[in-house]
């Protein structure tokens, strides 16, 4: 730390907090703010208050939004036969890109790990079931990351409703490399993968 100004100092730890910011780089952006551009401080400090106040999850999919229902969910021209379950927030923006699908999504937040304590409690899987076996949920789309914690997920959430006979599960093929993860593949590659996506009760 600088030790010259405790609040400089603070504010540097609290840059911290972000993925892949350490030290060197929280200090460059505080000084950057500070020495160059207040005013954009103030409106990120503004705009970073309010989506914490204000900022949820959607009831049916648990994607973050201001209101109760997010603006996929209650968008009519989405299928709502479909549905496709990701791991992050960040996949839901990936796929979106590829302008490949138009149907709902489920966010899992996280994936099953009892190293970590996550289960399917804490991945909200009975809302997803709860949902799946509404009669208008024609498809499952399995799209969790090429992981072993995301094909654990994944062989849950099948076996968990594969008894349902009018319910089609598939899940994302070709071009999703293996261990790779969703949010960092390109569009075209998550457009084949949806193209292409197997029809996992007709594997078994």
């Amino acid at each position: 730390m600088s030790k010259v100004s405790p609040l400089v100092d603070s504010l540097i730890e609290a840059f911290q907090c972000l993925p892949g910011v350490g030290p060197k780089s929280a200090q460059r952006m505080v000084l950057h703010l500070l020495e160059r551009n207040k005013n954009a401080g103030l409106i990120l400090a503004n705009t970073l208050s309010q989506a914490l106040e204000n900022v949820d999850k959607c009831i049916n999919c648990r994607i973050f939004t201001e209101a109760s229902i997010c603006s996929i969910c209650s968008n009519e021209k989405r299928n709502k036969n479909q549905i496709c379950v990701v791991e992050s927030v960040s996949d839901v923006f990936a796929i979106e890109q590829s302008s490949q699908f138009s149907g709902n999504y489920f966010i899992l937040h996280g994936h099953l790990s009892p190293i970590d304590d996550i289960g399917p409690d804490e991945l909200a899987l009975e809302k997803l079931f709860s949902r799946a076996k509404l009669n208008e949920t024609e498809e499952i789309i399995l799209a969790t990351n090429s992981t072993l914690e995301g094909e654990t997920t994944s062989h849950y959430i099948y076996d968990n409703l594969k008894d349902i006979p009018t319910l089609k599960i598939t899940k994302l093929a070709r071009g999703v490399p293996l261990g790779g993860e969703l949010e960092y593949v390109d569009r075209g590659t998550i457009m084949h993968a949806f193209t292409g996506r197997q029809d996992l009760k007709i594997e078994e």
